[in-house]
């Protein structure tokens, strides 16, 4: 049996954080929540959490552009662009010409994408509760989503993690 080690913020005789710990927890949270609701979209839906986030996000943002994803999600333009190629070659997503700028294209789901998305949103929401609410209590998550709200805000404001290509 493999062992594994349990990382715990921990601190330091002078009430230092040990950041170590914090980012291997951070990212091991991450990493197995991504794979869980991945699992179950692809079970239930045949996607993947990628493809359902570009089609969430489609959705909230009308006429947005291959770049607007990779901004979004900090990757890079080739990585989104071949996303949404995928999408685009299963029918949920169409590209339109953009009439500000001819090398850009307007992205929009589909009436196919759309109705993948309401089925798919519904097995995210209750995989993401069952597994969030499985292990922390209601106080716990909102001080977790505040504070990696304002990590992620700073991030962002400073460009931190932004993809080059």
């Amino acid at each position: 049996m493999a062992s594994s080690t349990l990382y715990a913020v921990e601190y330091t005789s002078d009430g230092a954080a040990d950041l170590q710990g914090f980012f291997a927890d951070l990212v091991r949270c991450e990493t197995r929540l991504y794979n869980a609701l991945n699992d179950r979209l692809r079970e239930r839906h045949g996607i993947v959490t990628s493809q359902f986030e570009f089609l969430r996000f489609l959705r909230e943002h009308p006429g947005a552009r291959v770049a607007d994803l990779a901004a979004e999600f900090a990757i890079g333009a080739g990585a989104t662009s071949k996303g949404v190629d995928r999408l685009e070659k299963q029918g949920w997503v169409v590209r339109q010409a953009n009439p500000a700028d001819r090398r850009s294209s307007l992205l929009a789901l589909t009436d196919d994408g759309s109705q993948l998305l309401d089925a798919a949103e519904a097995t995210f929401a209750a995989g993401l509760s069952e597994l969030v609410e499985g292990a922390l209590d209601q106080s716990t998550t909102a001080a977790a989503a505040q504070a990696l709200r304002r990590l992620r805000s700073a991030l962002e404001r400073d460009q931190v993690g932004t993809p080059t290509g």
